[in-house]
């Protein structure tokens, strides 16, 4: 009888305490939030941390606007003061390692803030779901160090994959490399000039992965409808291998940029880019424009 008594007893503890910890609450600010998983005694992050978390934003209706977990790399962000009453950046310092919780936060609010109009179905006066999964919390020396150890042990990753890649496909001596590790292979010479940092430069690409998978082109881009692409070099507009690959080229020229993923897109990727790829650009030099600052 005991037994029996002690089981039902234990359930309706069970219940009880599952209910409280996936009730919405709000804070003294106005935060609604629900707490699914909390681990007492944990670190929990402050202003000025790093926190790298999954999370799902989801409209009014439940529908996923964005979910990191499908793009193959959690988010990672400093942890900065609440910017208004409200904001989720309060529910993430109640939040340790391994925690999840949902925050709603308010629509309006979130996209003013950011300077950005209300993406396709939100509707103004509701609230976005910010589902979040912590998966670590650093100070910003731990987190530099760990980046730091992370990218060297990547360049040694893509070396090898870079230099299978060159023997797979008989590239040999045609594949010249930069001090930085982006190799180049000419495919067809130009004659006219180097660019310099600053010049403008105007070049016609397609972007593809390793297996060939084209994520990118500026003659099918439907925003570049068809035109080269023009940007400063060397002043931090494109991706570091761009940079110095492009630089390396003559006007008129058409190469290969084969970069590590160091040099592009990194751990994080991006919708189109797994983490951590190696990726092959076919770039075609158009036009030069010198510097129009320079004296």
């Amino acid at each position: 009888m005991f037994f029996k008594n002690f089981g039902k007893a234990a359930l309706l503890v069970a219940v009880v305490a599952a209910c409280g910890k996936n009730r919405v609450e709000v804070t003294q600010n106005g935060l609604k939030y629900q707490i699914h998983e909390q681990n007492e005694g944990g670190r929990k992050g402050k202003v000025g941390d790093i926190m790298t978390m999954h999370l799902t934003l989801l409209n009014s209706k439940d529908s996923v606007l964005r979910d990191t977990h499908k793009e193959g790399a959690p988010f990672q962000m400093l942890l900065q003061v609440p910017p208004f009453k409200g904001s989720y950046e309060e529910g993430l310092t109640m939040l340790t390692k391994g925690d999840s919780a949902t925050f709603y936060v308010s629509a309006d609010s979130l996209f003013t803030r950011a300077m950005q109009p209300l993406p396709p179905g939100v509707q103004k006066g509701t609230d976005i779901g910010i589902a979040v999964k912590v998966v670590d919390i650093q100070s910003q020396e731990e987190y530099q160090k760990a980046q730091a150890s992370a990218f060297e042990k990547q360049k040694g990753i893509d070396a090898k994959t870079i230099a299978d890649y060159i023997a797979k496909q008989n590239l040999g001596d045609k594949a010249q490399k930069t001090d930085s590790g982006v190799y180049y292979v000419v495919t067809q010479p130009g004659s006219g000039p180097t660019p310099s940092r600053g010049d403008i430069v105007q070049v016609h690409y397609t972007g593809k992965l390793l297996n060939g998978k084209v994520f990118d082109s500026s003659r099918t881009n439907p925003q570049a409808q068809g035109k080269p692409a023009q940007f400063p070099i060397g002043v931090g507009q494109v991706i570091p291998g761009w940079e110095e690959g492009v630089m390396k080229m003559h006007k008129g020229e058409k190469a290969t940029l084969i970069i590590p993923s160091t040099l592009a897109y990194g751990p994080q990727g991006n919708q189109s880019i797994p983490p951590n790829s190696v990726l092959l650009f076919d770039i075609e030099l158009i036009d030069i424009q010198k510097n129009p600052t320079a004296n």
